[in-house]
């Protein structure tokens, strides 16, 4: 659960703990150096520079060792650490002014103390880029972070904590979030989406008996529910980046819908459908080829290798009309009004008014993915601002709908009807934080 009225100070103290259940070898700083870093990010985020809202992130990381055991093949957009010529004492103004030119979609500032727990700034550290492009799933894969957790400001008065790849804490002005909501993975949003991917399934399955007769849909059916799943998270990550609000709603009803700009728009799923058959395409001739090197035989058909190359390119062109649908269906957000998909995922329209009134006399918030019973708290619809209240209403009156609102901080929120309960998720997962293995499952961690 989110504990209300937090200060830096909780967030130091949860992080600490996290940090004592883990299995790294390098010193864990003392709880007052936890505060005053915090202290000093948190207070920054309100701070403006050239008249732009401050974006930097800290990495916690020892000058004397930053790298203290580094993979034995490197790749080459690994991180690597640059160092100043003379150290900088950490303060407000110091993150501020080297806010400018520490971008955190490519850099991070190397932060550290000595042995009195001053803080200093000794250098940075590029490649950053790699890291985001992983966290929104651009990218499949992603290398080992440095030091020992990166602190993000990532918008005012709102601090992200992250340890390798898994989001240890946020810090929302006075709120702390010690965990998210994984709601598009488990629970009654994930079989709904999975439900929504059934075009998706069939389209896969068809194409695996007639292209791949060899291979089972079963299993290829966790990567096609990831894939669908994906996509509509890098949608909703990409209407958040506007900071205008927005709401999408996921139904087959076209009552008490009034769209101000009606279209079908289909090619998301269309390129989403392309991307998963030319996965599978390159892991076939992949497997070919490998099968016959470990055999050890001396002669390997060249047409394996053209379509292990070919099906590779066409993977990353698909991938980047993707990118630009998602880019493409966000943008719509940008008017007032609702994005609206019919369940297959094929948008109908954009600038929707939902005209549904009547409304649940109490919601219930549920604070675990799986909406189980006991742990909903009722609460009032009439507190909810109108992008809310109406997505409320309409969820309400037509049972099956989806409905997803981005409010212009950046908070999400779902929206479901279960029998006679209007269910309100918030603080969802949307980018691809892992469980770090370098963390121990402590029953006392949260």
């Amino acid at each position: 659960m989110a504990l209300n009225n937090a200060k830096p100070k909780d967030l130091a103290l949860h992080v600490l703990e996290k940090l004592q259940h883990s299995n790294l070898l390098l010193p864990i700083p003392p709880v007052t150096v936890l505060e005053e870093l915090f202290d000093l990010i948190f207070f920054a985020s309100m701070r403006t520079e050239e008249g732009e809202l401050i974006k930097v992130t800290v990495t916690l990381i020892d000058p004397a060792d930053p790298d203290p055991k580094p993979p034995r093949k490197t790749v080459h957009e690994r991180w690597s650490s640059i160092k100043f010529e003379t150290p900088i004492e950490l303060s407000i103004k110091a993150l501020v002014k080297l806010s400018k030119a520490s971008d955190p979609s490519s850099t991070s500032l190397a932060v550290y103390y000595d042995d009195q727990g001053r803080l200093f700034i000794w250098g940075m550290i590029d490649q950053a880029l790699h890291y985001q492009s992983f966290l929104n799933y651009e990218t499949e894969s992603g290398s080992e972070q440095p030091g020992l957790f990166q602190a993000t400001i990532s918008d005012i008065g709102t601090l992200d904590i992250l340890f390798d790849y898994e989001l240890l804490a946020t810090l929302k002005q006075n709120v702390l979030v010690p965990r998210y909501l994984d709601v598009f993975t488990i629970g009654p949003v994930s079989k709904i989406l999975r439900a929504n991917a059934l075009y998706l399934r069939s389209d896969i399955k068809s194409f695996l008996s007639t292209a791949h007769a060899g291979e089972s849909f079963e299993e290829w059916e966790t990567f096609v529910d990831g894939l669908w799943i994906q996509t509509l998270s890098r949608l909703l990550l990409r209407i958040q980046k506007y900071h205008h609000g927005g709401a999408i709603l996921i139904t087959e009803q076209t009552r008490d819908v009034d769209m101000k700009y009606k279209l079908s728009y289909g090619r998301l799923k269309d390129s989403v459908s392309k991307y998963a058959k030319e996965t599978i395409n390159n892991y076939v001739a992949e497997s070919l080829i490998d099968a016959h090197i470990n055999a050890g035989k001396k002669v390997i058909s060249k047409d394996w290798y053209i379509e292990e190359s070919r099906s590779l390119l066409a993977k990353q062109g698909i991938a980047d009309e993707i990118k630009g649908c998602i880019s493409f269906l966000a943008s719509h957000t940008c008017v007032d009004g609702v994005l609206v998909f019919a369940t297959h995922m094929v948008s109908r329209g954009f600038g929707g008014v939902l005209k549904a009134r009547k409304m649940p006399g109490k919601i219930f918030v549920s604070p675990t993915a799986t909406a189980t019973p006991k742990s909903l708290v009722p609460a009032d619809p009439k507190h909810f601002g109108t992008r809310h209240r109406s997505m409320i209403a309409y969820c309400w009156n037509y049972p099956g709908s989806l409905g997803l609102v981005v409010s212009q901080d950046g908070d999400i929120r779902a929206f479901y009807r279960i029998e006679e309960k209007l269910i309100m998720w918030e603080n969802i997962k949307t980018q691809q934080f892992l469980k770090s293995r370098k963390l121990k499952r402590a029953t006392n961690a949260s």
